[in-house]
């Protein structure tokens, strides 16, 4: 049963790959607007390159596992198709998983653009290459869960790239991804720590430059997972919720 569930969610995500991820426009959302904001700020300061890279790779897979996932279940629902998912021998949990399989991948395939272009162009080196893959996998899932909130939370695509952007704007100047989280005024610190964004970024620059601005690996890591855990089983819930009105 959980061999056939697991098949079953593999094929949901590959399906929402081939017909929401791999097109023009998402391709563009998630590439290139990290390069356009990156880009910026490395013309500002060329020096500090090393240091970008971190927030590069984390705000990547954030559009990137986002840049459908907020979309595609709010789109099927509105376009009737989600309930030929229903109808299949699967757990909800298992539809909603493969959505979230989507995302991730779409995530990771992103962020390694991002990853190999840092290498190549960059020059940036890192301290750590598996863990950091690992760390890139568990941030692309908390941001696709993430992703997926938005979706089922709302009832118009409009309405979800809306409250998606609402959030996804204020992370990239609150979380480190082009200043120190403790370069910000402290102010601003409180909304820093409770966005999963700034934990990500944490992570990924601890396995590039060695060093953390923050919160410890395992900080971040432990963080990371109560967030998607949460997050996951809240999307669940609002998803029934939705379905048997």
């Amino acid at each position: 049963m959980f061999k056939e569930e697991v098949k079953g969610s593999l094929y949901i995500a590959l399906k929402d790959l081939k017909m929401y991820y791999l097109k023009p426009p998402n391709l563009s959302w998630g590439i290139m607007f990290p390069v356009v904001m990156a880009l910026a700020f490395i013309l500002r300061n060329p020096s500090g390159v090393k240091d970008l890279a971190s927030g590069l790779i984390a705000m990547s897979i954030l559009f990137a596992a986002t840049s459908a996932e907020a979309i595609v279940i709010v789109f099927e629902r509105r376009t009737k198709t989600f309930e030929r998912l229903l109808l299949a021998p699967l757990s909800l949990q298992a539809i909603l998983f493969g959505k979230v399989i989507g995302g991730v991948i779409f995530g990771v395939l992103v962020s390694s653009i991002f990853f190999i272009g840092s290498v190549v162009f960059l020059n940036v080196l890192f301290s750590n290459t598996v863990f950091l893959f690992l760390s890139l996998v568990l941030s692309a899932f908390v941001f696709s869960v993430f992703g997926t909130l938005v979706s089922v939370a709302v009832k118009e695509i409009f309405d979800a790239m809306t409250l998606a952007n609402l959030f996804r704007f204020p992370m990239i100047f609150l979380c480190g991804v082009f200043i120190p989280v403790s370069d910000i005024p402290s102010f601003l610190h409180p909304f820093a720590y409770v966005l999963p964004l700034t934990y990500s970024v944490d992570l990924i620059r601890f396995f590039i430059t060695g060093s953390y601005d923050l919160f410890h690996p395992a900080i971040c890591v432990v963080v990371l997972i109560f967030y998607l855990i949460i997050l996951f089983f809240f999307s669940l819930f609002i998803l029934k919720r939705r379905i048997e009105k």
